[in-house]
């Protein structure tokens, strides 16, 4: 028997509702009368079933109808196909209802640190109903693995250009500047400016040579014809990048979500200085071709939001 010939072409939800009445009321006229379809429908639905299948589902009496062995395994079939419709229906339900649930994302680092918690804040207190749940993922590294296996609704982190993944969307949300990042207490924090040349000396903290963040840092020096400073410590540890200069005896070179995210909690300054412009982009990250959780259009609505604020508070 050939599934896709014989089953999947040929059996219908109709027939396997009709074959459910019919068992359960032990008659055709019965069940005819409590669906409110006539006994010829029903008799004929159920005639189409066992050709289709090759096999008689039903001995007639003269009480009415008994299922034979084959008519119970295509109940229990029945049975089972109904009641994942119905938990499918009760899915749907929860989905479509966008006040609660389950919403899970991919983030790196970076924005668990700073723009994240933000976000989340936001979110949940508007949402207290919905449960979010992230998992590592590194967008300026092209770990967009767990959006392609559908294990997150969505990513969100710095987007690389340009962006050249067919069968994702991006949206860039922010797009900022470099900034030079000083403790409150330190020497640097109370000059009303500062000149990029002026700190060559100081602690730097700087990312590793092979990364993006670093390669705009060099492109910055160069532009103003000044070397590349020696480096105290390079990690891409946003926690470190932040926390050091807190204390007042490094700075560090940062895009401007880590300055005004990561660092809000922080005794940290933005040091008063021009910089050559070079900018990394922060975005969503979705499936094309994919309907999105409605959670998901929250989330990103969120998002929009506390960056508009950001912006205006500046």
């Amino acid at each position: 028997m050939q599934w896709a010939d014989r089953i999947g072409r040929r059996v219908k939800l109709r027939d396997l509702h009709i074959l459910l009445a019919v068992a359960q009321f032990g008659s055709m006229s019965r069940a005819a009368a409590e669906m409110s379809i006539s006994h010829p429908v029903i008799s004929k639905a159920i005639s189409d079933l066992e050709r289709t299948l090759g096999v008689r589902l039903f001995d007639r009496t003269a009480q009415g109808v008994e299922l034979t062995i084959y008519g119970q395994a295509m109940l229990s079939c029945g049975l089972a196909v109904f009641d994942e419709m119905r938990q499918g229906l009760k899915r749907v339900e929860a989905l479509s209802d966008a006040l609660s649930g389950e919403l899970r994302i991919g983030c790196p680092e970076v924005m668990a640190a700073g723009l994240l918690p933000v976000i989340a804040d936001r979110f949940l207190q508007k949402h207290p109903r919905i449960q979010l749940q992230t998992i590592s993922a590194d967008t300026h590294l092209g770990q967009f693995q767990e959006l392609r296996a559908r294990n997150v609704e969505l990513l969100l982190g710095p987007i690389p250009k340009p962006f050249l993944h067919e069968d994702l969307n991006a949206e860039v949300l922010l797009d900022e500047p470099f900034y030079v990042i000083a403790g409150c207490d330190g020497r640097w924090a109370h000059r009303r400016r500062v000149e990029l040349r002026d700190l060559m000396n100081e602690r730097w903290i700087l990312p590793p040579p092979d990364s993006l963040p670093r390669t705009l840092i060099a492109e910055i020096f160069k532009e103003l014809n000044l070397p590349m400073p020696s480096a105290s410590m390079i990690h891409l540890s946003i926690h470190l990048t932040t926390l050091l200069p807190a204390t007042g005896g490094f700075v560090a070179m940062v895009p401007g979500y880590v300055a005004k995210f990561c660092g809000k909690h922080l005794p940290l300054k933005i040091l008063p200085m021009e910089l050559p412009v070079r900018r990394i982009s922060v975005g969503v990250v979705t499936l094309k071709n994919r309907t999105m959780n409605p959670l998901a259009k929250l989330f990103i609505e969120c998002t929009q939001e506390v960056i508009a604020s950001s912006r205006s508070k500046r």
